[in-house]
């Protein structure tokens, strides 16, 4: 097998920028869902995660990253592929752009607690124009958070890396160092991870979407990156599903991932691109043709299973780069699929 496309999805919830190689680390792909929006409700002021599940209008928004701004830093350019809001600015209307910093200074930037998943993390408020620029997109009130300096620990037992397992058998432990701060044995010791929902990266196979197509929605083309993964490889030499046991990859010479729990999915499959809306038609229907026989994780009966969650594998704990073309290869299997257990979700 090879790696056939990279992903990297600097703002949670909005399209993914394609990458030729990346570098990769503890917490994924670099740059990778660092920045997250909240959805601010009027009633209670209580935050509410902006994804596509919930705000299909993120399918809207597409960023690049630029490197060597006029101010010599590098930035997230997004631009909103949508219609101009209503009593827009001029500039709105042709395709109006906001530009972010890709490594604000956090000095300058006041702290919020945030949540997702029931793993909280202390984040940094972007401000007001940002804030303002999608709201008005979204139409609810949204502000732009970056994590910074903060992280989020990772739950249950089986979504850990193997090396992590000993150290975790009692995962309330190491949760409440994350909470107070005062993590032991070291700044990196125990797993933490960005705004990913539940792990750093996500492995997908082109032989399991090819029979997505084929199978389950009679020739109808749905495209990977509704998926959303960070790796894809193509599948050659393993069966359709075959992910489903795969325990650990090596991709190129050395560099090992470790492959830790199930992805099951959401209606966000069932987003129009084009539209920001729920698909009509066939495309309006992924998610329930998979429902037909992928719901294969007895920790989330409900919920159909494609992809693997990944963590960089324990000894390279300074990062590896891979690029698309790398040689894939299946390492070590689990006898049987590992069970959802994060709690709550």
């Amino acid at each position: 097998m090879k790696v056939s496309a990279l992903y990297v999805y600097p703002i949670k919830g909005l399209r993914g920028i394609g990458l030729e190689s990346a570098e990769i680390g503890p917490q994924g792909i670099r740059h990778d869902r660092r920045f997250m929006l909240y959805e601010v409700q009027a009633t209670t002021s209580a935050l509410k995660k902006i994804q596509l599940d919930t705000h299909p209008a993120c399918a809207l928004f597409q960023p690049q990253i630029v490197s060597g701004s006029q101010n010599g830093d590098s930035e997230i350019v997004v631009r909103f592929l949508g219609d101009p809001p209503q009593n827009g600015r001029p500039e709105d209307e042709n395709g109006d752009s906001m530009s972010v910093p890709l490594e604000p200074n956090l000095s300058t930037l006041d702290k919020i607690e945030v949540d997702l998943h029931g793993s909280p993390a202390s984040a940094y408020r972007m401000g007001d124009s940002y804030d303002v620029w999608f709201s008005r997109r979204f139409g609810v009130q949204t502000i732009l958070v970056y994590l910074g300096d903060g992280r989020r620990a990772v739950l249950g037992n089986t979504l850990l890396p193997k090396a992590a397992l000993g150290q975790q058998r009692g995962w309330i432990t190491p949760l409440s160092s994350y909470i107070s701060g005062t993590r032991q044995g070291g700044e990196d010791s125990t797993p933490w991870i960005a705004f990913s929902d539940v792990a750093p990266l996500l492995v997908a196979s082109e032989s399991s979407l090819q029979d997505v197509r084929d199978r389950l929605l009679g020739g109808h083309l749905v495209e990977m990156y509704k998926f959303r993964p960070n790796i894809v490889v193509d599948g050659q030499s393993e069966d359709a599903w075959a992910e489903d046991f795969w325990a650990e990859l090596r991709i190129g010479a050395e560099n090992t991932l470790q492959l830790t729990g199930n992805c099951v999915r959401c209606v966000s499959l069932n987003v129009d691109y084009k539209t920001g809306k729920p698909a009509e038609g066939e495309e309006g229907n992924v998610l329930k043709r998979l429902m037909k026989d992928r719901r294969v994780d007895t920790g989330s009966k409900w919920s159909p299973v494609f992809g693997r969650y990944a963590f960089l594998g324990g000894r390279h704990s300074k990062g590896i780069t891979v690029a698309v073309g790398d040689g894939v290869e299946v390492t070590r299997r689990n006898a049987e699929r590992t069970v959802w257990d994060w709690p709550d979700l």
